[in-house]
């Protein structure tokens, strides 16, 4: 069954309340303090907000047999993208999303563990639900500290892990989290540097989705502009080679 459109049944906007609902929104009158006690004029700023604000993002990879790298992305449709068609932007955008590719992705729920641990249990419980896939929270490796997604309208934080899918195990259907927002996806499976490079062209246009692919990258060591690794380059290279804070 394919998706085809996105209907909006309902407008609940003029009858609702900023400070209610799963996305808040608090509307502040704030000024800045300075060392020598002065402060500024006062400015407005509005914070969007969720319930515990972070999110996790677990790169789902397989290695394909020949040396190649392949990962896992989640083809769904996202409301607020598909309703660009009805804006006008002062840089027009001709094209419709219908839907949108992405890496596995969860918001961090209040009865999960503090730490990496509760990363990795997170990661673990978004794997099977967007992907149909199950990985030992165990086994996922923390790519680099995390990132503010927004800064500008939200506080949330995005934490990066890696998941090696096993060797073999092929993907259920993704059961979703039972809410009808997630009744409908589709999986693909993409080669690494093919991703990177649909994440530029605009194929692919999601910036977390590019930045755990890259981030994935570095930590295995794989150079998408040449498709090799580090330890295929010649010595004098691969000395010279750093994964930025990621690997080894």
């Amino acid at each position: 069954m394919d998706l085809t459109a996105i209907e909006i049944v309902g407008d609940r906007t003029a009858t609702s309340r900023c400070d209610e609902g799963y996305i808040k929104v608090a509307r502040l009158d704030v000024r800045n303090v300075y060392s020598d006690g002065s402060t500024s004029e006062t400015y407005s700023c509005d914070v969007m907000s969720r319930p515990q604000s972070d999110a996790v993002v677990a790169v789902l990879y397989a290695l394909d047999g020949e040396g190649g790298i392949e990962v896992v992305l989640r083809e769904a449709p996202r409301v607020p993208i598909y309703l660009r068609r009805d804006k006008e932007f002062v840089h027009p955008d001709p094209r419709e999303y219908l839907s949108l590719h992405e890496v596995v992705a969860g918001v961090v729920e209040a009865s999960d563990p503090a730490g990496i641990e509760g990363l990795r249990v997170r990661a673990h419980a978004e794997a099977l639900e967007e992907a149909g896939v199950t990985i030992d929270p165990g086994d996922f490796q923390p790519l680099g500290d995390e990132s503010f997604a927004s800064p500008g309208v939200t506080d949330e934080k995005i934490y990066f892990v890696a998941g090696h899918v096993p060797s073999g195990q092929e993907a259920a259907t993704p059961q979703g989290d039972g809410s009808t927002m997630e009744e409908w996806c589709v999986l693909h499976r993409f080669e690494l540097g093919r991703a990177i490079e649909a994440c530029r062209t605009g194929e692919i246009p999601d910036m977390k989705t590019e930045v755990a692919l890259l981030r994935l990258a570095d930590y295995l060591g794989w150079i998408p502009q040449l498709r090799c690794f580090r330890a295929d380059l010649p010595p004098e290279l691969a000395a010279r080679y750093s994964p930025l804070g990621l690997g080894s």
